[in-house]
């Protein structure tokens, strides 16, 4: 499929530079940029690259002043990543869609699939399951009883839901991960553990994409929910009676603690721990590998390091804590010369 620079800038809303009639049929990093190919530069950092770029298209902001000829034809907009973003969507969105219910695939009798869903080979489906209409089931996923998944999902392969979970529209589960399994509950008796059952389910609203190798975990009672537009990267951990807000998002190997919830448009880096119960309110931002030993209630703010504190504190306290090897020696000898000039006071005496 191919298109050229005018259409493109029309779906877009944006304004060539250069030949309009230059076509592509492609994508490419503007690094690995070949003819034939749209790329984006959205960076000023990267902006080298655009006079060295094969591609034939490049999107680029408005604002861009270049230092010098391109190649290229670019077409200006607002705002190139969302751009690339929507033709990347509308690219996809143009690929066939696998329909059809492969005769490998186990759905029980009182289980409802909607119209064109897919489900593939080795599939289960189990008791009282509803499938909405044009959802994708990959090979080798387990929908346990009682779920209910919305339309115009996708559950790639070998993801496995358990037992009453409940999935809105136009999500998205990568394989491998778990959808309500047990949450981590166990009471100390004697000289062991006595589980406790985990009775509730998980709630996933429309339009959350889970990563590969996540597990999200059900509730003790009620449910654990992921809010509307939620999206989680892979190795994240959600325990049970969670709550996410809308829009939150978070990085490979987060873990949240049981019972904390969590405010909308919140964003967490890599491998950030939050604790149990905690309250984070909205719009609360954590850079990688914080730990977050409370509630944060008052929201809009961003944090850094363990325990998680404000984060122009933490960068003013990484400074001091490069030189604390200094500071301790700065420290000693001043304890020294103290304690000289202590002895010298009592000789006076």
């Amino acid at each position: 499929m191919e298109f050229s620079a005018k259409q493109i800038a029309a779906l877009i809303q944006g304004e060539v530079e250069g030949n309009p009639d230059t076509v592509i049929h492609t994508f490419a990093k503007i690094e690995e940029g070949v003819p034939g190919a749209i790329s984006f530069l959205s960076n000023p950092k990267y902006e080298h690259y655009i006079y060295e770029t094969q591609s034939s298209i490049v999107l680029v902001n408005k604002d861009l002043v270049l230092q010098k000829p391109v190649r290229a034809t670019l077409i200006r907009v607002p705002d190139a990543y969302d751009a690339v973003a929507r033709l990347l969507t509308l690219y996809e969105s143009t690929k066939a869609q696998k329909t059809g219910i492969s005769e490998l695939a186990y759905i029980a009798p009182t289980a409802k699939v909607g119209e064109g869903c897919y489900v593939g080979p080795y599939a289960y489906i189990g008791e009282h399951v509803v499938i909405g209409d044009h959802t994708q089931i990959y090979p080798n996923t387990t929908i346990m009883d009682d779920v209910q998944v919305g339309e115009c999902c996708k559950i790639y392969p070998n993801v496995s839901v358990y037992q009453g979970c409940k999935i809105g529209n136009r999500v998205i589960l990568h394989s491998g991960c778990v959808i309500g399994a047990d949450g981590f509950g166990f009471a100390p008796v004697g000289e062991g553990y006595e589980k406790i059952p985990q009775i509730g389910i998980v709630t996933i609203e429309d339009d959350v994409e889970v990563g590969a190798n996540t597990c999200v975990d059900r509730s003790t009672m009620g449910s654990t929910y992921l809010r509307k537009g939620v999206k989680l990267d892979n190795l994240v951990q959600i325990a049970h009676n969670v709550e996410v807000g809308e829009n939150t998002v978070m990085s490979a190997q987060v873990g949240v603690a049981g019972s904390t919830k969590i405010g909308s448009w919140c964003m967490f880096g890599g491998q950030v721990g939050i604790a149990g119960h905690a309250v984070i309110g909205d719009r609360v931002m954590s850079g990688a590998q914080a730990g977050i030993a409370g509630s944060i209630r008052k929201g809009h703010i961003t944090v850094q390091g363990t325990p998680a504190i404000e984060a122009k504190n933490f960068a003013r306290s990484s400074v001091v804590y490069k030189k604390l090897p200094e500071v301790y020696a700065t420290v000693n000898q001043l304890q020294k010369e103290i304690e000289e000039l202590k002895q010298l006071l009592k000789k006076d005496k």
